[in-house]
């Protein structure tokens, strides 16, 4: 039977001292006590005795079983935290997680929406109802400035220069874009139609929820949703993809880089160039697909 005195100590620790979130606690107790469970199957039953060699064979153990890279990732971190204060607390002479690696996943590509599948997208809001004359100049501004969903909702109504076409972001990094005559006319028409009938005249912003606040992300998340089914797009949505196409299509139509990593306010380009890899692959499907001698 294992001794779950230090564990116990611990899940105090992180609790009282380290005023760790409760989802984190649970997280870290719970991948602790499954790597106790796994030692006390092996015939073992004390910390202090653990080496590398043992948490490796526990990695490789929920790799056989299919664990996902984030998952056995988290289990590292969570190993790697408790023994780090068993060796802290004079119990351990050293950590056996260290010089052990996070296991990664492989990245994938980012998911782009067609043309056509935006287009389906924006023509589902129905603009004669207040909600959809709203969802309808979210969706087109979200498309138009490639901002995140974070952004858009800390829009506020002065954030927006419809007389020059322009956005300012403040939100994270600050940076003005500009936005396409059809979002403008999606904007106008919400500022003049919909929002007055959503929001007191004390609201400052952009876009609010039908009780007249501002609008939250997991309220956009079903709005996108709802319009994802609505324009039978075959994908499991998320408002990155948005962003993600914004990005592409800019550059499938002779954007530059930097004045797209502005745009996107990236700190550092190599984060933008990732779209140009999907751009390229995709013309390199479509070339393999299509050429009578490829």
């Amino acid at each position: 039977m294992f001794d779950t005195t230090y564990i116990e100590d611990y899940k105090k620790y992180l609790v009282d001292e380290r005023r760790a979130p409760s989802n984190t606690v649970s997280s870290y107790i719970r991948d602790v006590n499954q790597f106790a469970d796994y030692l006390v199957a092996g015939g073992m039953s004390d910390f202090t005795r653990v080496t590398g060699a043992e948490v490796r064979s526990f990695i490789l153990r929920q790799q056989e079983a299919g664990r996902s890279p984030a998952t056995i990732s988290r289990s590292i971190a969570s190993l790697k935290a408790f023994f780090s204060r068993l060796t802290d607390e004079g119990v351990c002479r050293m950590n056996p997680v260290e010089g052990i690696a996070t296991v990664t996943a492989p990245k994938k590509p980012p998911r782009i929406l067609t043309g056509e599948e935006i287009e389906r997208l924006l023509a589902q809001p129905d603009i004669r109802d207040f909600k959809g004359c709203r969802d309808k100049a979210m969706l087109e501004t979200l498309y138009a400035t490639g901002i995140r969903v974070s952004e858009l909702i800390a829009l506020d109504e002065s954030d927006v220069n419809l007389a020059t076409a322009l956005i300012t972001c403040r939100n994270g990094k600050e940076r003005i874009i500009p936005i396409y005559a059809s979002a403008v006319k999606a904007i106008e028409h919400y500022l003049s139609y919909s929002r007055p009938n959503l929001a007191s005249t004390e609201e400052k912003a952009l876009f609010v929820n039908t009780a007249g606040e501002r609008m939250s992300r997991q309220g956009f998340w079903k709005v996108l949703k709802s319009y994802t089914a609505k324009a039978r797009i075959d994908e499991d949505i998320a408002p990155q993809m948005l962003r993600n196409s914004f990005a592409a299509h800019l550059l499938e139509n002779g954007a530059d880089m930097r004045s797209l990593q502005e745009m996107l306010g990236h700190a550092d380009i190599s984060s933008t160039q990732k779209y140009a890899r999907v751009v390229k692959q995709q013309l390199k499907d479509v070339y393999n697909r299509t050429h009578p001698r490829a």
